[in-house]
């Protein structure tokens, strides 16, 4: 009993570094996509709204694809688990389209056609890797790893930022090339290192499963179907007279919404507003991965001990502070203090709704659906904010956009708070 005890943390680390590991491989691509791409786009496009459009693109995919997905890997049954396979599969291949996109720059056309086939295949396992977390770890356990599975994405703005200072403006094609090859090799070492076919969620979802087709052949009301669907999924979480899981899919929503936009028209603002050069623009962000990096673990605490909800607001009420901030002081200077503070305070968020969303869920055979819905809401946000901040911009000028992404997060914050009341209301079990 004592060695079982002994090496629960060890396993427990060991999984979290590998999921972390194939996270970092998915967003090491991703922001570099979102510092570069936008000034591809503005190359054939003036608009700033438009731009912020077509980087949404991916996101409005991603609305459609991941909960199919993560449902999908839900009732994948193979002898690597329900999760390991498409990774294998998607990630090679979203390696490939990334690195022709610099090469159809040329032309509009062909480079939205190259940007949408990356962020088709990139979505399809986008929710899979994050999925392996609640597989493996216990509900109590799960802010702290999911804290070092965020430091992982921090790490790779990081990268992204690095890539924009010290390549992009010599070498734009090749710069492409560094986060593809990071990706191909950490989805090696993931392959090689883990099966989640042993997994505590997957073993329950079988033995669940074989219970459900006894009943199905020992009774005759066996109308009770063997895997789980989506729209049943969605329809349960719409019906449901509490609204928490609801509302807080939809604080997801627009708090995803406000970060997209502070990463996606970074660049551009920089450019604009600062009179920067496309590179030294490009590494705003690298200070406040920093930030991130250093704020993400001790915001984990926080939160088991205070409470995930009442430590999310306050953290996302920092990152609009961090915004305005930003305005104020419009300088390159300014804006690198302002972003560090608005990383900071979004770590509270990032680093715990995911955790909150899963530990809502009904049971452990959803959480890929579960994780799914979290990325609808994310990337419905991805998809609305830059465009909606970029419209502002049209209005209001570049010289205000951080304080528009205040806005956006200061209404997120309300919809959080209203999840805090319904939860304390219904004084349910432990606290989120």
């Amino acid at each position: 009993m004592a060695t079982t005890v002994s090496t629960q943390p060890a396993r427990t680390g060991r999984i979290t570094f590998l999921v972390a590991l194939a996270v970092f491989a998915q967003e090491s691509t991703w922001n570099l996509y979102d510092s570069q791409v936008p000034p591809l786009l503005r190359e054939h496009i003036a608009s700033a709204a438009l731009v912020g459009l077509l980087m949404g693109m991916d996101n409005l995919l991603g609305i459609f694809i991941q909960p199919w997905m993560g449902n999908r890997s839900d009732n994948t049954r193979t002898s690597w688990g329900r999760r390991i396979p498409y990774l294998v599969v998607g990630m090679p291949l979203a390696a490939l389209l990334f690195l022709a996109i610099p090469h159809a720059a040329a032309t509009l056309p062909l480079l939205i056609l190259v940007m949408f086939s990356y962020a088709l295949v990139a979505n399809s396992f986008k929710p899979i890797a994050e999925a392996l977390l609640p597989d493996f770890v216990p509900p109590e356990r799960r802010s702290r790893a999911n804290a070092a599975v965020k430091i992982a994405a921090s790490l790779t703005v990081m990268v992204a930022a690095l890539i924009s200072i010290l390549m992009i403006d010599d070498f734009p094609r090749l710069s492409f090339a560094v986060p593809a090859i990071l990706m191909v090799v950490s989805v090696a070492v993931v392959a090689a290192k883990l099966r989640d076919n042993t997994s505590p969620a997957y073993q329950a979802a079988v033995a669940e499963e074989r219970e459900v087709e006894r009943e199905r052949h020992g009774a005759a009301s066996s109308g009770v179907p063997i895997r789980t669907r989506v729209r049943d999924i969605v329809r349960d979480i719409a019906k449901d007279r509490d609204r928490s899981r609801l509302l807080l899919i939809v604080s997801i929503l627009l708090f995803g919404g406000a970060w997209a936009a502070s990463r996606a028209l970074m660049t551009p603002y920089g450019m604009e507003a600062l009179n920067m050069s496309r590179g030294e623009a490009g590494g705003l962000t690298l200070p406040s991965g920093v930030a991130f990096l250093l704020a993400a673990y001790p915001v984990a605490r926080l939160a088991e001990r205070f409470g995930r909800l009442r430590v999310m607001m306050i953290g996302m009420a920092v990152f609009a502070g961090g915004m305005v901030l930003g305005t104020a002081v419009q300088t390159p200077t300014g804006a690198v203090v302002g972003l560090c503070v608005a990383a900071a305070g979004a770590s509270s968020f990032l680093v715990n709704a995911v955790v909150v969303l899963w530990n809502l869920a009904p049971s452990d055979r959803v959480v890929g659906a579960y994780t799914g819905l979290y990325t609808v809401g994310w990337v419905s946000g991805g998809f609305l904010g830059p465009a909606l901040v970029g419209g502002m911009v049209d209005l209001t000028g570049w010289h205000l956009l951080l304080l528009n992404v205040a806005v956006v997060a200061l209404v997120a914050v309300l919809a959080v708070a209203r999840v805090s009341v319904l939860q304390r209301r219904a004084a349910a079990g432990g606290v989120l």
